[in-house]
């Protein structure tokens, strides 16, 4: 009896074993920014319960512009999809919130943030929907008041008179340092339905290197604004570091995060979000910064980007460049580019803040010509529509 029970054990232990195998590559943590196979034409290396090879998209892309969805915007910032196609859009200088209809591009402006103190790079930024939006109504916003940079929540009532469909703001956190520059931003809600925030350090470049402040960094908090389950620091909502002003945030189709960083006067950046790394500012700016620093996935010129937003389409990163005043298509494979940056629409359409998912090979744009900066394009700001490969 006990030579057959060692028999039994035995066989369920190597049972257990390749179960663990085959579960062990690329599932897990969402935030894990290892990549699977490299190139579509590449067996994935796990087992077939694992995750399918990564098709590598090709080296060359296109964009067309669908159509304008609508003119007529003042220094617009931050973009939120809604639930059946309309369009949320935050005004950095006017501390509004203002939909827009994907079908005809009419406007309702929602409210006024109460508590934004417009300045220089500061105002009404990022603004995101609950992850449980259907049932809360809930709109996040991240602003520049007369003391920090800080996170609130509002609820939307559609049933009010236009003007008055946004509730009193609940902080749900505060404390980020602000200045007349590098404000950071930028919030979305990962797919683990943590909220993500880039900020910037306020022109205070100490602040990057100190993991005890919250300037120069990306924060991962609950919706609640505490720092959320597996943070890399206790007790923290610090994570990652040596950022100099993030304003950019997306996942990929396997979860990774990426991010997208203005340089000072050199390099700006796209950066692989690892949990817990050192991006290096001020010590380093763009590639080859030494042990100890995580290096970006591609650089640019300041000239040539500037970048703000980026969204994730088609197997690429698309970032929305400011001063380059051009979107740039970066193809991945993995963690890496798998062919060089492709720039479109230069000096087409102006400075370009924000670039959002409409969902398949379909992205939103937003352009950035009333923000006091640059030669404006135009007497006003607009949404595009693209197609994307």
């Amino acid at each position: 009896m006990i030579v057959q029970r060692r028999a039994v054990s035995a066989v369920l232990a190597a049972a257990a074993l390749l179960l663990t195998a085959g579960c062990s590559s690329g599932d897990g943590d969402p935030s894990d920014t290892d990549g699977g196979a490299s190139s579509a034409t590449t067996t994935a290396r796990s087992s077939p319960s694992g995750p399918a090879a990564e098709e590598t998209p090709p080296a060359k892309g296109s964009v067309k512009v669908l159509r304008t969805v609508t003119t007529g915007l003042d220094s617009p910032w931050g973009l939120a999809p809604m639930p059946g196609g309309d369009l949320l859009v935050s005004s950095r200088d006017d501390a509004t919130i203002t939909r827009v209809s994907e079908k005809n591009g009419d406007k309702t402006e929602l409210g006024e943030v109460p508590g934004v103190s417009a300045s220089g790079e500061g105002g009404l930024l990022g603004i995101a929907l609950s992850p449980d939006y259907a049932s809360d109504h809930m709109i996040y916003a991240y602003y520049t008041s007369a003391s920090d940079n800080r996170i609130v929540r509002m609820l939307y009532d559609e049933k009010k008179p236009a003007g008055e469909q946004l509730g009193a703001p609940d902080t749900v956190f505060r404390g980020i340092p602000k200045g007349v520059i590098h404000n950071g931003g930028r919030i979305a809600f990962g797919p683990d339905k943590m909220l993500y925030a880039g900020t910037g350090e306020s022109g205070d470049t100490g602040l990057s290197q100190d993991k005890d402040s919250l300037g120069g960094k990306i924060l991962r908090m609950t919706p609640d604004g505490e720092p959320a389950p597996g943070n890399p620091f206790p007790d923290s909502p610090v994570y990652t570091y040596g950022h100099r002003n993030v304003q950019g945030l997306a996942w990929d189709g396997r979860q990774r995060l990426f991010a997208s960083e203005f340089g000072q006067d050199t390099w700006d950046e796209l950066n692989a979000i690892k949990p817990g790394d050192n991006y290096g500012w001020p010590e380093a700016e763009g590639e080859g910064g030494g042990s100890g620093f995580h290096d970006p996935v591609t650089q640019w010129s300041t000239d040539e980007a500037s970048p703000s937003g980026i969204a994730y389409a088609a197997g690429s990163v698309w970032m929305a460049g400011l001063r380059g005043e051009r979107l740039w298509r970066i193809p991945l494979k993995g963690t890496e580019t798998s062919a060089g940056p492709q720039a479109f629409l230069e000096d087409e359409y102006g400075r370009l803040r924000t670039v959002a998912p409409a969902g398949g090979d379909k992205l939103w744009l937003v352009t950035s010509n009333t923000d006091g900066r640059g030669d404006a394009k135009g007497d006003d700001d607009r949404i595009l529509e693209l197609e994307v490969s």
